[in-house]
């Protein structure tokens, strides 16, 4: 059975994070992950170029005098050409700084999802409004859904903290907090009883410790995002002047966060009175790293919290788990 046969009219549930896309299926009792990165870079053009990554089954358009490589391909090749790759996505929602955004969205979605057969769902995760702001995502979400359905797809759309939440706390009935540390954003979702109570984002998260560390180390954001990830742990022994400056850009991320936490719940006015204490969860790319879980749990531990929380733990699947909430979600409407 081919590939395009196999995921014919199953439901999907895609992760649309500001660095990767990640794509969920049910396949029989397990669910299958299909991530890309949600970036491109531009080459300059050649026939011998574009036959060699045809056969290579490089994803690729051409545009001229230039080939736009994207993917998880152009991060090799952003690193070999000393390039930054570029982004479709900037702090969670679609970039207006670059035009070939949207073009290149629509393509890398589609090398993940195919296309819609009639009737197959797919739920898609959006960001929450900036903590404090009465922001429209509506341009963001109204977009991302017109690619999809354009694509043959029933869309809907869920907010990315709750997709967390219905990924990791069914033992709790879907009552607890989610938090996912992403590329863009850093979203929150308190839920009771998978009704969500508390929603917000802060713009603190991995792009903004890459570009920080970059600005002081001089080396590039890309080459700063792909050490992060294979070498750096939050708190460790620092072998080097940038496992020193990632560690200082952590911290002020993680400080951040919880300072965001406290003045969210201490200023919601609509919280549940709760007969026992919730589970926190924390998942995405940009809380990987070791030690990550324990340096937040000590700093929110360090003040009082409006919250009383049962456990603070990591996501089973951390860089999957938005797009497994996703999932759940259009599951639900089977």
């Amino acid at each position: 059975m081919s590939r395009t046969d196999e995921t014919k009219n199953t439901t999907i549930g895609l992760d649309v994070g500001t660095s990767r896309i990640v794509a969920a299926r049910q396949s029989e009792s397990q669910i299958r992950y299909d991530i890309q990165l949600n970036a491109f870079v531009t080459i300059p053009y050649s026939k011998i170029t574009e036959n060699v990554l045809n056969k290579e089954h490089v994803p690729h358009t051409v545009d001229g005098a230039e080939i736009v490589v994207h993917g998880n391909e152009s991060e090799r090749f952003a690193d070999l050409l000393n390039k930054e790759i570029r982004r479709t996505m900037t702090h969670g929602v679609l970039n207006p700084d670059e035009p070939d955004g949207l073009r290149l969205i629509r393509e890398i979605t589609a090398s993940l999802v195919g296309k819609g057969g009639k009737g197959q769902k797919l739920c898609f995760t959006i960001p929450a409004a900036a903590l404090g702001t009465e922001e429209t995502l509506t341009y963001h979400e109204t977009t991302v859904r017109q690619v999809l359905t354009d694509l043959g797809f029933e869309v809907r759309s869920i907010n990315e903290g709750l997709a967390v939440v219905y990924a990791e706390l069914e033992s709790t009935n879907y009552t607890g907090i989610g938090i996912s540390c992403g590329g863009g954003l850093c979203n929150v979702c308190m839920a009771y009883l998978s009704v969500p109570i508390v929603s917000f984002s802060i713009p603190k998260a991995g792009d903004f410790i890459d570009s920080s560390a970059a600005s002081v180390t001089g080396e590039r954001a890309n080459r700063i995002r792909i050490l992060k990830e294979n070498s750096f742990y939050v708190n460790g022994h620092f072998d080097t002047k940038v496992h020193q400056v990632l560690n200082v850009y952590y911290d002020d991320m993680i400080q951040s966060l919880v300072a965001s936490l406290r003045n969210a719940f201490q200023g919601a006015r609509n919280l549940p009175k709760l007969s026992r204490p919730i589970p926190l969860v924390l998942s995405g790319g940009s809380a990987m790293p070791k030690g990550f879980r324990d340096r937040f749990e000590t700093i929110l531990r360090a003040g009082d919290f409006p919250v009383e929380l049962s456990e603070i733990r990591m996501a089973s699947e951390p860089l999957t788990a938005t797009a497994k909430g996703a999932l759940m979600a259009a599951l639900a409407d089977m």
